[in-house]
């Protein structure tokens, strides 16, 4: 169990501290829905939140088979629904595999784009919200 504290601070912004470590995080609304747009809106911290696990269980498998993966990358476009009530729609994810870690797994594809799949946070989400996830295995 780990425990998130969150505070209004008002003009839409708020901030979480991280209960074990105490890292602070902000928040805010975002132009289109009154905010000024400064820093994450809660809906891009789930965004935020896929994009870094799917990375974070790709490196749990790598340590233990022993591959590089450290240059990967994962873009996530997040779309809200065009009308309400607001909630995110779907959150397109392309992960990039760049050359050196592209060699040094080319026989685990299948279970890295698996791994990647099945993170906690995306088994956490709504069927309501589309997951399409792409993945680059980028040549030299």
């Amino acid at each position: 169990m780990v425990d998130i504290y969150a505070k209004y601070e008002g003009e839409l912004h708020c901030s979480a501290q991280h209960g074990p470590s105490g890292a602070v995080l902000v928040t805010d609304a975002p132009v289109d829905n009154q905010g000024l747009g400064a820093s994450f809106s809660p809906t891009d911290l789930v965004a935020t939140g896929l994009g870094t696990c799917m990375l974070t269980v790709l490196g749990i498998l790598a340590k233990k088979r022993g591959f590089q993966l450290e240059g990967t990358r994962v873009h996530v476009k997040k779309t809200m629904t065009p009308s309400l009530p607001r909630r995110i729609a779907e959150l397109a994810v392309e992960i990039t595999f760049p050359p050196p870690v592209t060699l040094s797994v080319a026989g685990a594809r299948a279970e890295l784009e698996r791994t990647a799949e099945q993170c906690p946070v995306r088994l956490s989400l709504l069927d309501a919200i589309a997951v399409p996830t792409r993945f680059d295995w980028q040549s030299e």
